[in-house]
């Protein structure tokens, strides 16, 4: 039979993915050339001029460093919180059977699936009536909520991609529980937590909706661009910003994509 792996795209096609991505990437390549440029209070295209002294600016505002830091804690904090969430909630879902087993996944994606604005506004309802007030543990809250899923999808793809007779032969040979847990099941999983967790930091870090509604009057990165594009003091200071807050989540999601290329280690980890 005739493989097709070596036949080119036909040229209709290759042009119709060409315009996909110019259409997809040309504006985020517009915030990397607005951070160089000399016009400081208003986007003029071609820029007049080319300047690095934006970045000595960026540098030199504690605002900024503010609102990096507090996003850097927050989706840290997260994505702990839902490294030993999501993966305790997939491997009671994928290696036991019991009473309403689905219904509880589907309770775990759900937050996911909802709107950002609908999980905010739930999310500050909730607080208010508890009389909890808002403050950076509300925030890491908000986000452990769908950071969750992100870990618990990785995690249970590649639990039911492991094979149960590994862990009944470890423990026929006398290891404990955690011992089996650490020797056999954490090196097996390893890569799938891995690129869940950068997965997780990585939809924290850029989190705006549910952080509007938690976060009270701190200001994450996010928040911050918003407000500096409501009032803008030095608008190539914020697309310096936004160009650092493109490579913090693209790193992450990168090497995500190269530990799963497998193509089925990742179920539905996009929000």
């Amino acid at each position: 039979m005739r493989s097709d792996r070596g036949q080119s795209a036909p040229l209709g096609l290759k042009i119709a993915a060409t315009v996909g991505l110019l259409f997809l990437h040309l504006p985020i390549l517009l915030i990397f050339v607005y951070a160089f440029t000399t016009e400081e209070k208003s986007f003029v295209w071609p820029p007049p001029g080319l300047t690095t002294q934006w970045f000595a600016v960026t540098w030199n505002r504690p605002d900024v460093w503010q609102a990096l830091s507090l996003s850097v804690r927050v989706a840290a904090i997260s994505t702990a919180i839902a490294l030993v969430l999501g993966t305790l909630c997939a491997a009671a879902v994928s290696r036991t059977r019991f009473f309403g087993r689905e219904t509880i996944s589907l309770l775990v994606i759900l937050p996911i699936a909802l709107p950002g604005i609908i999980t905010g506004i739930a999310l500050r309802s909730a607080f208010s009536l508890a009389d909890i007030p808002f403050s950076f543990w509300t925030i890491v809250l908000g986000h452990a909520t769908f950071c969750v899923v992100v870990v618990y999808n990785n995690a249970v793809a590649r639990f039911r991609r492991t094979t149960g007779s590994m862990i009944e032969a470890s423990m026929d040979l006398g290891a404990d529980g955690f011992q089996t847990f650490r020797h056999v099941v954490l090196p097996n999983i390893a890569t799938a937590l891995l690129a869940g967790g950068m997965l997780a930091f990585a939809l924290s870090f850029d989190e705006v909706i549910v952080t509007t509604f938690t976060a009270g009057q701190q200001q994450t990165v996010p928040i911050w661009m918003l407000e500096e594009l409501i009032r803008p003091r030095q608008r190539p200071v914020t697309n310096v910003v936004a160009m650092v807050v493109v490579l913090v989540t693209l790193l992450p999601i990168l090497l995500a994509y190269y530990l799963t290329r497998d193509g089925d280690q990742i179920a539905g980890s996009g929000k």
